[in-house]
């Protein structure tokens, strides 16, 4: 599928997905949300690919909220509407089986951080940005803000970012936990690809069940999420791409996976 406001190439077994709206700095309107969408399923069922990075086009930034003029004249009807289809889009990219990596090359704010955060992790350029600042236009976040970056930072650290509307800079975001990896700028693609090129060379049914366990674990009793493991774990001896990456360990080569 061809997309209006989405740029999507592949490069081996990994996909990138670029939000191309610079003009209003990659801000999410409904249109822009509901292609991100087909471009998650459709990476989720092309049998080649195996990771996802997804950025923003501009230097400026990777998405700079939602897309307040398309907000301005919304009812509550229309404004739980808009969110709905935000968190849609959120929880669509949790359930992937494949990795999505958020990569930040500037602005993240808002239903820009919101996406960043839906992501697995995310990787930041050091000139990156984040922040909740909807109490600014006399809003909440919509798109999950509220619940993924309480369980990311804590409860504290996220009453305080999103009651002040602060914007924290890419280190900043790194020390309380909101990023994982900070980069500098002009290497920041160039890692992210090398990443996730690592990651796809993995076992990619394994990987799945890492991120289902971690996911579905985060939320549950550490009895109930070690049942969780234990269950994933033997699933795996099941599998064709066991057999492989032990049969190649033994013998001392790089493994062929399949994903069966």
């Amino acid at each position: 599928m061809s997309f209006e406001n989405l740029l999507v190439e592949s490069d081996g077994a990994v996909t990138t997905v670029t939000i191309n709206r610079p003009a209003v700095l990659n801000a999410l309107n409904v249109e822009t949300l509901k292609e991100l969408r087909q471009a998650v399923a459709e990476f989720e069922e092309a049998a080649s690919q195996r990771v996802m990075l997804l950025t923003g086009g501009g230097s400026k930034a990777f998405v700079a909220g939602a897309d307040i003029s398309q907000m301005a004249g919304l009812g509550a009807k229309e404004g739980e509407a808009f969110a709905r289809v935000g968190q849609e889009l959120g929880i669509a990219m949790e359930a992937c089986p494949k990795p999505i990596i958020a990569v930040v090359n500037g602005f993240a704010l808002g239903g820009g951080c919101e996406l960043a955060m839906a992501c697995d992790f995310i990787v930041a350029s050091d000139r990156a940005r984040f922040g909740q600042p909807e109490v600014n236009l006399g809003l909440i976040p919509g798109f999950g803000g509220t619940q993924r970056l309480t369980r990311l930072v804590g409860r504290g650290m996220a009453r305080r970012l999103v009651y002040s509307g602060e914007i924290i800079r890419a280190d900043r975001a790194l020390e309380i936990g909101l990023v994982t990896e900070v980069v500098e700028a002009d290497s920041l693609m160039e890692q992210a690809l090398g990443l996730a090129q690592t990651i796809a060379s993995k076992g990619p049914l394994a990987v799945a069940a890492c991120k289902d366990a971690i996911l579905r674990g985060a939320d549950c009793s550490l009895n109930d999420g070690l049942e969780l493991e234990v269950k994933a774990f033997g699933s795996m001896f099941e599998t064709e791409d066991m057999r492989e990456g032990t049969q190649a360990f033994v013998e001392k080569r790089k493994a062929e996976f399949k994903g069966r």
